[in-house]
């Protein structure tokens, strides 16, 4: 196979899905809806991205927040958006989607005139196509002249420049015409203009790849066999043939019955949503195909990823990671719902998210005790707070806003006007579910904690500050241990990435920063894996290597650490930089009062202006963020010197 920066440019439709959350109900009754990119080949660039190719997507999408959305989910999932357009004219194309029962799967199109149906020729950049080691062309971009024309275009590109072209039947009857706006489930309508437009561009294929019915419409036969004999009177291609539970066939030569294929078995799993299935089966098939792997263990991909798919909620969001897939391939699972396997699960939380840090600077100001006490100290209304929380927010995006890593942690019920505007950023930023200065651990929350979280914006991580000792009576402790499991288990329910910050210091008793260790592997024993551990700035190097050791052990996937201050100085803080900075599992900070402590009394007590307190917290943060660089500097020229 020719050299080429690409493994993959998928050519066709991107939408939104909007899939009903209800299961087991009509489209009708359903209440509330989760966001999905869709469309068979964007699933697929996604799918094959996750698995570890190079993918990329040709297509246009609308000028407006559903086109953003896409645009930027796949930036997030690491799939090449050169070749996507923006349509100034068009909207990005929607799909109403539902799981009814076991055998119907209600989906409504809203494409009239979408942004992707029209691509044209124009579009189809030959440098582009020429970096690819093939191009996937979906059967619904062949339905109109336009956008035929453009994957037609793409197709012998292709073929000129050495690269793979393989063709995904795609086949909804729908969306070729055929039937009504109601029937969107629809999977065949026999209809000879359509096999025989799609007839005229199978030649050109290195590989087909379809489900029995869908190999009935290329076919123009409602017979299996006697359909894929028909194509192999047109093509050499590589014929696979989808069966759902009882796997896949490959056909490379002459068809002598399904005994002169390739079998590949299926997994026994439980059917929960065919929609998407076909999406992920491709993204195997093309991991494989694309890797140089046999044709039986290309199909072990693809049947694999196929199970995934059917046994989740969505499509794209249903494809497996690569170390999710071996991991199944490898120890399989004792849940014929894989959705349940929660060892699956956690792993397909980890290693897809749509972003990783290798560095926070974070400035942390949602404190509310504290305000509350300095506010009514001073004699001030408490709607203050909100406003000095702005000026801070102010401080912390002018200061840092363009650096790398650049975070907050905001409260939403003293800070809910900077909250806002962090959130609508590109900031890191972290919101408090506890309430501030109460002890045992209680949650702001008034009902049911994942009804409140449902509430926050995904970019919201969810923090709590867990004040924990293992001196603590027992009946605290398990106070805390099952607020703590509560919230991992809501977390997981909402998409919410979190932080556990571990808090040993309290009134009356010194930091025993000597457990925290032990208070992590405590709470991964229980089950928890927060996303982010938020810990105390300890100076000794056995501290350090004991949390190394635990986070190493349970959660090899974990986001990272983030230090604390504890209202140090500036000095102390960059005492402990110096020895957290050099341990690979802290990623930065989250400081607060030694930024704005000083600027916030002198504000409330109207010794100094905006101006003037937002510069004083901007040269504090800065000399922060200064000492967090001096000291990974530090790391970074002892390692570069080995």
């Amino acid at each position: 196979m020719k050299q080429a920066s690409l493994d993959l440019i998928c050519i066709g439709r991107s939408s939104v899905d909007l899939y009903g959350q209800q299961v087991g109900g009509r489209l009708e009754d359903m209440g509330s809806f989760a966001k999905y990119v869709g469309g068979s080949p964007s699933n697929t660039a996604i799918g094959t991205a996750r698995l570890g190719l190079k993918s990329a997507i040709i297509t246009r999408v609308g000028d407006e927040h559903m086109g953003r959305f896409i645009r930027e989910t796949m930036v997030a999932e690491g799939v090449d958006i050169t070749g996507m357009v923006t349509d100034p004219e068009r909207l990005t194309a929607l799909v109403l989607l539902g799981i009814q029962d076991e055998t119907r799967f209600p989906l409504i199109f809203y494409r009239d005139n979408c942004a992707d149906m029209a691509l044209c020729e124009a579009d189809i950049d030959p440098d582009y196509i020429g970096r690819a080691h093939a191009v996937l062309i979906s059967g619904t971009h062949l339905s109109t002249r336009t956008v035929a024309s453009a994957s037609y275009k793409a197709m012998s590109l292709a073929r000129q420049q050495g690269s793979k072209v393989v063709l995904d039947i795609d086949y909804r009857p729908n969306l070729w015409g055929l039937a009504g706006h109601g029937d969107g489930e629809s999977r065949f309508i026999a209809d000879r203009g359509v096999s025989d437009h799609l007839q005229q561009y199978i030649a050109d294929c290195d590989l087909i790849v379809g489900t029995e019915e869908e190999f009935h419409i290329v076919g123009a036969i409602t017979d299996t066999l006697a359909a894929l004999a028909k194509l192999r009177q047109l093509t050499d291609a590589v014929l696979v043939c989808k069966r759902g539970a009882l796997g896949c066939r490959v056909f490379e030569a002459d068809i002598n019955g399904w005994e002169s294929s390739i079998a590949s078995p299926g997994f026994n799993v439980e059917i929960f949503n065919v929609l998407g299935a076909g999406d992920a089966f491709m993204s195997g098939l093309l991991r494989g195909y694309l890797r140089g792997e046999d044709w039986y263990t290309s199909c072990t991909f693809a049947n694999a990823c196929g199970a995934f798919a059917v046994s989740r909620h969505g499509c794209a969001p249903a494809v497996p990671s690569w170390l999710e897939l071996n991991e199944f391939l490898t120890r399989g699972s004792k849940f014929k719902a894989l959705r349940f396997d929660p060892n699956l699960n956690q792993l397909h939380r980890s290693t897809t998210r749509s972003r990783t840090y290798e560095r926070i600077i974070a400035f942390a100001f949602d404190h509310r005790h504290q305000f509350v006490t300095w506010a009514t100290e001073l004699g001030r209304d408490l709607q203050v707070i909100s406003e000095f929380k702005q000026l801070a927010w102010q401080a912390a995006q002018a200061e840092a806003g363009h650096d790398s890593g650049f975070g907050v942690l905001i409260d939403d019920r003293m800070g809910r006007a900077a909250l806002h505007a962090a959130t609508a950023s590109e900031a890191w930023v972290g919101r408090p579910v506890e309430l501030s200065g109460v002890f045992p651990l209680q949650y702001e929350a008034q009902g049911e904690l994942v009804e409140h979280l449902a509430d926050w914006p995904l970019n919201q991580t969810v923090k709590v500050l867990c004040p924990y000792r293992l001196d603590d009576n027992e009946a605290i402790r398990k106070h805390h241990d099952k607020l703590i499991q509560h919230l991992d288990q809501a977390c997981r329910h909402t998409g919410h990435e979190w932080l556990l910050e571990i808090i040993t210091t309290r009134s009356g008793k010194q930091s025993d920063c000597g457990a925290i260790a032990a208070i992590m592997e405590h709470f991964y024993q229980l089950g928890v894996k927060p996303d982010w551990w938020k810990l105390e700035p300890g100076l000794g190097s056995n501290y350090w290597t004991q949390v190394n050791m635990v986070i190493d052990r349970f959660d090899p996937h974990c986001q990272g650490i983030i230090v604390l201050g504890l209202n140090g100085t500036e000095a102390d803080i960059a005492k402990s930089f110096a020895v957290a900075a050099k341990q690979p599992w802290v990623k930065g900070f989250a400081v607060g009062r030694t930024s704005f402590a000083h600027a916030a009394c002198d504000w409330l007590s109207g010794k100094i202006d905006d101006d003037t307190a937002i510069q004083q917290m901007r040269t504090s943060y800065r000399n922060i963020i200064n000492a967090w660089d001096r000291a990974r500097g530090e790391v970074t020229q002892a390692g570069s010197g080995n």
